[in-house]
């Protein structure tokens, strides 16, 4: 089955990176928005997620893994809404910043710069591979 490629935004003051990597894992919550959690629940183990850094920042900080599908969120009473499991993959070498995003012409009309306060967000496959390129990343 092929991998499908995500990007996935979270405040670094609500959640960062560094907390992923020392929690070693855990279930990307709080989703409140259909389409967010409509791509949350297209999420297929294996599939890879760019890690984001919203609000202080603005940048693409690590690459992580899905664990787990989707399931009922617990921090929610409301079973519409759900979370997967995730892992650190790896940082990036470097952060890719939103401007530099903006910036590249091969980014243009991604959901990051066309809906911008989506939390969750499906990439193709030759943009995920675009922003690792842009921070000096390589999966393997």
């Amino acid at each position: 089955m092929a991998r499908s490629y995500w990007l996935a935004k979270s405040e670094p003051g609500a959640y960062s990176w560094d907390r992923l990597v020392a929690d070693g894992s855990t279930f990307w919550e709080g989703v409140r928005n259909h389409q967010a959690r409509n791509n949350l629940a297209a999420m297929g183990k294996g599939d890879l997620v760019l890690f984001y850094h919203s609000v202080k920042g603005c940048e693409v900080v690590g690459i992580m893994r899905v664990t787990r599908e989707a399931y009922a969120d617990p921090t929610s009473d409301d079973e519409r809404w759900v979370v997967v499991d995730v892992e650190p993959v790896k940082p990036l070498r470097e952060p890719v910043t939103l401007a530099q995003v903006k910036a590249d012409p091969e980014l243009e009309g991604i959901a990051l710069v066309r809906q911008s306060r989506l939390s969750v967000m499906p990439l193709e496959r030759e943009h995920f591979e675009r922003i690792l390129e842009l921070g000096r990343t390589r999966v393997r």
